[in-house]
């Protein structure tokens, strides 16, 4: 089958697509036909080698995938041949196959399409989770987005919206604020603005009751300036590549709760929220009420393009690699 590749750590142009051994389903585990994979910015720091976890080289990137059930190996129950399955996994998705353990995956809802999956997987259960068992957010909250335009932002204006709140988008291009727009938020500033604090404070009024920060950076100590008294902060990665430091006396003056999510961390200590929430968010998909935005589609062969997008702040809600386009 075809792969993209990472023979070595270095820029995202020297990943490259070639032929590897298909992949052959042990024991629990689950071979799935790739329709498409979205891109995510872990993948890009595996590439560096600056990524949490080291991964040895060859190996091929790509964790998020939606796609159908090819072979099934022993001691596997609740998942047949052909079924439409979309999983997540460290490395492997941007491929044609990729190999999973069974209970990695999850079935497609009926009426989604497997490139609406890929395209949710990881962006919109991180955005829903983190809105909804983390910072806890009710109907009427003021809800500020920082990365509002990239692939967990634009799902937390989009779920934020349904779940009653009013939004507000940080956002660096009018393009992106644009699309933000589109998605439900009541306001948009810009994320580069040197007095971000003030127009926060006046797009929401007198604070934020919450703040979805998926980019880290110079604005997530400015988005903190601007929340109301008890207000919530959730970290839910640094897509900016810069990891803010925030003075604890902001904290401690504005009895602002800061928090973050990981999958890993709220499925050991909240699984019932976990499992709660992905049964909402399955029907928010399945009843169309939620439809990913996916601002580029690119074959196996573009790979690196792909990423290169993501990495370089351009992409506008999800970015996909089809394997079989």
């Amino acid at each position: 089958m075809r792969a993209a590749l990472c023979t070595h750590y270095g820029p995202l142009e020297d990943v490259k697509v070639g032929e590897v051994p298909d992949p052959v389903a042990g024991p629990g585990q689950v071979v799935v036909d790739v329709a498409a994979a979205a891109v995510n910015f872990p993948d890009v720091l595996l590439v560096a080698d600056r990524y949490q976890v080291h991964v040895e080289v060859p190996f091929t990137p790509g964790s998020e995938y939606a796609g159908t059930v090819r072979a099934v190996g022993p001691e596997v129950e609740g998942v047949a041949v052909g079924d439409r399955v979309m999983g997540a996994v460290l490395v492997g998705g941007f491929a044609e196959q990729v190999v999973t353990p069974a209970f990695a995956l999850e079935h497609v809802p009926g009426g989604v399409s497997l490139e609406t999956a890929a395209a949710a997987g990881v962006a919109h259960k991180t955005a829903y989770h983190a809105l909804r068992s983390v910072a806890r957010m009710q109907p009427g909250d003021r809800v500020v987005v920082l990365g509002a335009a990239g692939g967990v932002g634009l799902a937390a204006v989009e779920l934020a919206t349904l779940l009653g709140g009013s939004v507000v988008a940080a956002a660096s291009t009018e393009e992106k604020r644009a699309l933000c727009h589109e998605k439900g938020a009541v306001a948009e500033v810009d994320s580069t603005a040197p007095d971000l604090k003030d127009r926060l404070k006046e797009a929401t009024g007198d604070g934020a009751d919450v703040v979805i920060d998926p980019a880290g950076g110079p604005a997530a100590e400015a988005a903190i300036r601007a929340t109301r008294w008890g207000g919530r902060f959730v970290s839910v990665g640094f897509a900016s590549g810069e990891i803010p430091r925030i003075p604890l006396n902001l904290v401690l003056l504005k009895g602002v709760m800061v928090t973050g999510f990981t999958f890993e961390g709220l499925t050991r200590n909240q699984p019932d929220d976990v499992a709660r929430d992905r049964a909402e968010l399955a029907e928010l998909l399945a009843s169309g009420r939620v439809v990913p935005h996916v601002g580029g589609r690119y074959p196996l062969s573009q790979t690196a393009a792909a990423m290169t997008e993501l990495a370089e702040r351009r992409a506008l809600g999800k970015i996909l690699v089809l394997p079989g386009a």
